[in-house]
């Protein structure tokens, strides 16, 4: 069964990696749109034939609704340590998100100015200087990294766009070091096809790329709720410590969740 989020702004919601997050939905409530259609999304599948735009959320109902929010919460122990924009799909997808994103810290500087705004995204969208400036303004810019190959990573995040892991490596290297990475580790199967982001070889591509971005920080994790393709298997504690002390032997500070 999908997890999707049927809010515009829902929770806040205790989070593994952000504490108490208010979460930011800018996509269809009805199901998943991405450029990636990830084998372990929580949201499911990607639906075929949607028309997008038609379903979006305007900047006028955004900034009602997240204004109510943190009003009501300002103030109270569920006050948000962060503004987390996640959803169903890639919220970088929205065609107003750099105004988005100035109401949000406009909004955050009022009611909650504890709070960071954090925009979890698989970074597909960095090369669109308005979504990179943007991202550029949050506190959290947190971009995805699945694999040292781009054979990996097509197998796992099963893009519906080109991936040209090179130029995306310099994409996230113009963030100069403002930007956190964030990097699933799995092994499984789907539609025949077998992946492994844990291999040596896969590792040591993906530490390569770390040292070329220079992130402030890297998150690793594994999953944790149901996956659309069943057939994968979830790493332990002490596989993910041992991936996260490799992080840390290149002088890059890590966080990692079993």
């Amino acid at each position: 069964m999908a997890f999707l989020k049927e809010d515009l702004v829902f929770g806040p919601i205790r989070s593994r990696r952000l504490g108490n997050s208010l979460g930011v939905n800018l996509l269809p409530k009805e199901g998943k749109i991405c450029t990636f259609n990830c084998v372990y999304c929580e949201c499911g599948w990607n639906p075929e034939h949607r028309d997008v735009n038609a379903q979006l959320p305007t900047t006028v109902e955004y900034e009602a609704t997240l204004e109510k929010a943190l009003r009501e919460l300002a103030g109270t122990p569920r006050e948000p340590d962060s503004i987390t924009f996640s959803g169903n799909g890639e919220p970088t997808l929205h065609p107003q998100f750099p105004e988005i994103i100035d109401i949000t810290a406009r909004l955050r500087d009022k009611y909650a100015p504890k709070a960071v705004i954090s925009v979890l995204t698989n970074g597909t969208r960095i090369h669109d200087e308005r979504v990179f400036n943007a991202l550029r303004k949050v506190d959290n810019n947190v971009c995805k990294l699945d694999g040292g190959t781009v054979d990996t990573i097509n197998k796992i995040n099963l893009p519906n766009v080109k991936i040209d892991l090179d130029q995306y490596i310099k994409d996230l290297q113009r963030f100069e070091g403002q930007v956190v990475i964030q990097t699933l580790f799995i092994r499984g199967e789907h539609d025949g096809q077998h992946f492994d982001n844990t291999t040596e070889e896969e590792i040591n591509l993906w530490l390569e790329h770390l040292k070329k971005i220079k992130p402030r920080k890297t998150m690793i994790y594994v999953i944790d709720r149901e996956t659309p393709e069943k057939n994968l298997e979830k790493l332990g504690p002490e596989e993910m410590a041992k991936i996260a002390e490799k992080v840390k032997a290149i002088g890059l500070e890590v966080e990692y969740y079993a």
